[in-house]
């Protein structure tokens, strides 16, 4: 399970990209410099919210893979007991 410090960087994460969002509008189209920080800004945060992502993935697959397991010990208990019901 997550720990409450990753969901905090997270959400972090998006309040940062959020953030350069608003800043992004109030930029003008003339000032490469500060454009070009914050397109840089933009990718990474854009690639730590895809770290957490890619983590989040991992996990819902292996709370997959357990309870598939939960449920073939489950099945296999009510079989060697006499009591399948499915």
């Amino acid at each position: 399970m997550r720990s409450e410090e990753s969901r905090d960087a997270g959400e972090g994460l998006l309040r940062r990209l959020q953030r350069l969002v608003a800043r992004a509008t109030t930029v003008r189209g003339r000032d490469r410099r500060q454009l070009l920080a914050l397109i840089d800004e933009v990718e990474t945060a854009r690639r730590g919210l895809l770290r957490e992502c890619a983590e989040i993935e991992s996990e819902m697959r292996q709370a997959t893979v357990r309870k598939s397991a939960i449920g073939a010990y489950l099945r296999n208990a009510q079989v060697s007991r006499g009591r399948r019901t499915n």
